[in-house]
């Protein structure tokens, strides 16, 4: 169900209580003591503009909402054919289930507990379809087939024999049904599937209005032709870069170090923008428009802004209470995924993963074109994991908490790689918050990802980033770690004031440069912060997102 229109006037109003301008009201989160930052004493003034910290206090499924959507039972898997023993396969019952709750018009598809064998993709492809277990530690979904075996083998957007399983697909997959159909026909035919917004061709959109000049954090827009908007209505706002790439540069704070920076041979970057970032209309009065969020950047004419139709985005549907366990085989080496990947949500927006674990998986959990999302309590185990979790293809607004990533039960395999929590591709005030980190590293793989936030979470720091020179800059503007403990003292993507521009790294474990090859993109100062450095457990608040959300 999308949110209400009492919700969503709700929120315009507090957004204009505010004003819209940057001026916050009065909170308790944070006030002044010998370990609260000068960093936040100043975003409590100037929360939507603040130059190094973004504004994520509306990040995930339904602006943040502590209590996730409860749907009535429509369907119980068992009564399509499913069948605990570990052996039948329950992939057509549990599909057929979820078809019948999406004919109904939404509802809960449970799961008992048991084993549950499935040699075929789950498919969330409905709106306000929930598939909910008996509990992670009591229903299991057992994956006998990978992605390449399912759906077939289709290689790299840019040439070479790399599978793009490595950073798409999951053997359970929330995306809307026209997405998955045009997604799986693609593949079949040997071409690139484009993920995002606006179809395979990226023309599957039309113009719904202009937008006039505003700046990053307004609430409010002015737009030339309000006839078509509706409050609860879910819009694309689309931004085009110009020749001089004034836009990508503006992604990274502007300035000397981003104009001088060579951008046109970045190939795979440029082919992410114009960006897209969806977002719910509150309140049309007049040509004056209430958006559920604040703007993400500047709307300037050069870039000509517009709001744009987009393909239909899977709504108000989740996965809960469950263990997807594939069968444990040696991880692959690097970008050789066969796709034992765990749960994927694309093109989905207002969904969310409440109480999962991913076990023996090429890849956990993945974000593709997916916004306001609500990944919670989710947990990676097993042999192996490449991208234990996986942010990409403009994902925005998207909320991480309380999840784990365990240390691999198997050896490493050699011309393996580990990442961690991944986040490319012009993807932007996503948040990992409360987690616990027992590999992997705070992976940036180039493709200008701007304004995320990683809080609150403990890291075995031991992985690597990724992403190649065409893919340009490893961070953009107002990326902020903030109370990160790291428990093996490695710097690498962790303390990012001597990388990120317009950064703030706040009360992090001292750190050592060792075998670092991160290196800063762009020239001279870069305009970053630092702070408590050393203190971890002092900081306050300790947690910057919660923070943000008292406010």
């Amino acid at each position: 169900m999308s949110m209400t229109r009492r919700a969503l006037l709700a929120s315009a109003a507090v957004a204009v209580a505010a004003g819209g301008t940057g001026t916050a009201v009065a909170a308790g989160a944070g006030l002044a003591s010998p370990d609260t930052p000068v960093l936040w004493r100043e975003f409590r003034h100037t929360p939507f503009t603040h130059p190094q910290i973004p504004y994520v206090g509306r990040a995930g499924c339904h602006g943040g909402a502590v209590r996730l959507p409860r749907r009535p039972v429509v369907a119980d898997v068992r009564d399509f054919g499913a069948v605990a023993d570990g052996m039948t396969d329950s992939a057509p019952a549990i599909n057929r289930a979820i078809a019948a709750a999406g004919r109904a018009g939404g509802g809960t598809v449970t799961i008992p507990p048991g084993t549950f064998r499935i040699a075929d993709v789950i498919r969330v492809d409905r709106s306000n379809v929930v598939l909910r277990g008996a509990g992670s530690g009591r229903t299991t979904l057992y994956a006998t087939r990978n992605l390449t075996e399912l759906i077939g083998v289709y290689g790299s957007r840019y040439g070479g024999d790399k599978s793009a399983w490595s950073w798409a697909g999951g053997l359970i997959w929330l995306a809307p049904r026209a997405r998955w159909h045009s997604f799986v026909t693609a593949i079949r035919a040997k071409a690139w599937p484009f993920e995002g917004w606006t179809g395979n061709r990226r023309d599957e959109w039309r113009t719904l209005t202009r937008v006039a000049p505003a700046r990053q954090g307004s609430w409010t827009i002015t737009v030339t032709d309000p006839s078509s908007l509706r409050p609860g209505a879910l819009v694309l706002l689309r931004l085009t870069d110009d020749t001089d790439h004034t836009l990508l540069q503006h992604m990274c704070g502007g300035g000397p170090g981003p104009e001088a920076y060579v951008w046109d041979d970045k190939t795979k970057l440029t082919s992410y923008v114009p960006y897209e970032w969806p977002v719910r209309i509150a309140r049309v009065h007049g040509r004056k428009v209430t958006l559920e969020r604040p703007l993400p950047l500047d709307a300037r004419p050069e870039w000509s802004p517009q709001l744009t139709t987009h393909v239909p985005a899977l709504t108000g549907s989740g996965v809960e209470g469950l263990t997807l366990e594939a069968v444990e085989t040696p991880q692959q080496p690097h970008l050789l995924d066969q796709g034992h990947n765990g749960i994927v949500l694309q093109c989905a927006y207002d969904c969310w993963v409440d109480d999962v674990t991913v076990r023996h998986a090429d890849n956990g959990f993945g974000l593709v074109a997916a916004s306001a999302c609500t990944l919670r309590r989710t947990r990676v185990t097993g042999h192996a994991s490449h991208h234990p979790y996986f942010c990409r293809e403009g994902s925005h607004d998207n909320l991480i908490e309380d999840f784990t990533i365990e240390e691999r039960t198997s050896p490493v395999p050699p011309n393996t790689q580990l990442h961690g929590i991944n986040v490319e591709g012009l993807s932007s005030y996503n948040v990992w918050s409360r987690g616990d980190m027992r590999m992997g590293t705070f992976d940036s793989h180039r493709g200008l990802p701007f304004a995320n936030v990683r809080t609150d979470i403990t890291v075995n720091n031991n992985g690597r980033h990724g992403g190649d020179a065409s893919a340009g800059p490893l961070f953009g503007a107002r990326f902020t770690h903030w109370n990160i403990r790291v428990t093996n003292s490695r710097a690498g993507l962790v303390r990012i004031d001597g990388l990120a521009p317009y950064s703030a790294t706040v009360g992090i474990d001292e750190v050592r440069e060792f075998d670092q090859i991160d290196v800063p993109d762009f020239t001279g100062d870069l305009h970053t912060r630092l702070e408590l450095y050393g203190s971890p457990h002092a900081v306050r608040p300790q947690n910057l997102y919660e923070a943000q959300r008292e406010l």
